[in-house]
């Protein structure tokens, strides 16, 4: 029991610094409210790159959480998947001069009204987090100040967030410069529409809370179509494949190599 009560002691005191370490990393970025036109609020937060010199155009990432972010606390979405200190591992900020915007959906909502558990669906109507979502990521790429890129806007998503991913550039396949949705899935029937789009999606081969298929499913219709994109399955890997993302970086230079 004392050797037990040591180790509990010591694991406390491990990760402590973890906490303060995420704190202050979204502590970074601006805390914003958008207030919908249509009716509703969105929280999101956003980063700017490193540096931001005038004249000069960024690059943005949209990047939609998992359900582990949900709430109004306007920070999970951050927290969720250790995602905010994956952004620094591999120089969002820095190497890639890049933005990040991030909304949060609250809890029992969803980016895509979809059962994570069905082997698949039809694009539904747009919902409610997605909709607001997109009316506040419109107005942040407007905003001059902002200096966005608008050939370098990116979509990243994981779990709810993957299929929130799956469903941004099903309804945007123009606005997107390239998209990485991770363990989601999405309408086969759109594989057309996203046939010219570059696109490296991932999963675990045993997950079991997001089938595989999904994400299989989704490449072969997009190949079918005429389209090239990208696939990682790892073996062995449950649910958390976005541990592989974050640590892959040849994704990430992949990604920000992309232009629309």
């Amino acid at each position: 029991m004392k050797n037990q009560a040591i180790s509990i002691i010591l694991l406390g005191f491990l990760f402590i610094p973890t906490c303060t370490q995420t704190k202050k990393e979204i502590d970074k970025y601006e805390g914003k409210v958008w207030q919908s036109p249509q009716g509703g609020t969105l929280l999101y937060r956003f980063r700017a790159p490193e540096k931001v010199e005038r004249e000069k155009k960024y690059p943005l990432l949209f990047f939609l959480h998992g359900a582990g972010g949900r709430g109004n606390d306007n920070k999970g979405q951050l927290q969720d998947a250790a995602a905010v200190g994956a952004f620094v591992k591999q120089g969002v900020f820095s190497k890639h001069s890049s933005y990040v915007f991030a909304g949060q959906v609250f809890e029992g909502e969803r980016w895509v009204d979809v059962d994570w558990n069905t082997l698949e669906h039809k694009m539904p109507p747009i919902s409610n987090h997605m909709r607001m979502a997109f009316e506040a990521l419109d107005a942040f790429v407007a905003d001059k100040k902002n200096q966005i890129d608008r050939d370098r806007i990116y979509v990243m998503g994981l779990s709810m967030g993957g299929y929130g991913t799956w469903d941004a550039i099903q309804r945007r396949p123009e606005f997107f410069a390239a998209a990485v949705p991770i363990c989601g899935g999405g309408d086969t029937n759109m594989g057309k529409v996203l046939a010219k789009m570059p696109i490296w999606s991932w999963h675990g081969d045993k997950d079991e809370v997001i089938q595989v298929s999904r994400s299989r499913e989704m490449d072969a219709a997009i190949k079918q179509a005429g389209g090239f994109p990208k696939y990682t399955e790892v073996k062995g890997r449950g649910h958390d494949i976005w541990t592989d993302v974050w640590n892959s970086k040849a994704l990430w230079d992949w990604l920000y190599s992309q232009s629309r």
